[in-house]
């Protein structure tokens, strides 16, 4: 009787429980990947130093390559992975302000630019 009643509580309980609901939200002009950044996505890592000069920083983890190009106004971080061949190729950009603030990809782009 005992194992009845807690079978049944439980089956009880699992019913009342609710499923959360994903509610897509619009992308805002703030996510949006600018020209800019856009441009940057399939570049290699020469591309990267004829538009940026010569990366700050340069970090190796397993299979993927990250080059940090960075001014008093931003920094901006860019994420290659294998293409095809033996090039690597640009899949992911992140930017910021020395502060940490986010900033938009194609200002940051444009201020590293070598002119």
């Amino acid at each position: 009787m005992r194992r009845f009643f807690a079978v049944s509580t439980l089956v009880f309980l699992a019913g009342c429980a609710t499923r959360p609901v994903a509610v897509p939200t619009p992308a805002t002009p703030a996510e949006r990947p600018s020209e800019e950044h856009g441009a940057l996505i399939g570049m290699t890592a020469d591309d990267l130093v004829r538009k940026f000069g010569t990366p700050a920083l340069q970090v190796r983890e397993g299979d993927s390559l990250k080059l940090q190009f960075r001014n008093p106004q931003c920094v901006l971080d860019a994420y290659l992975y294998p293409g095809g061949g033996a090039a690597y190729r640009v899949a992911h950009v992140d930017t910021r302000t020395r502060a940490l603030a986010p900033i938009d990809q194609g200002t940051c782009a444009t201020s590293l630019q070598l002119r």
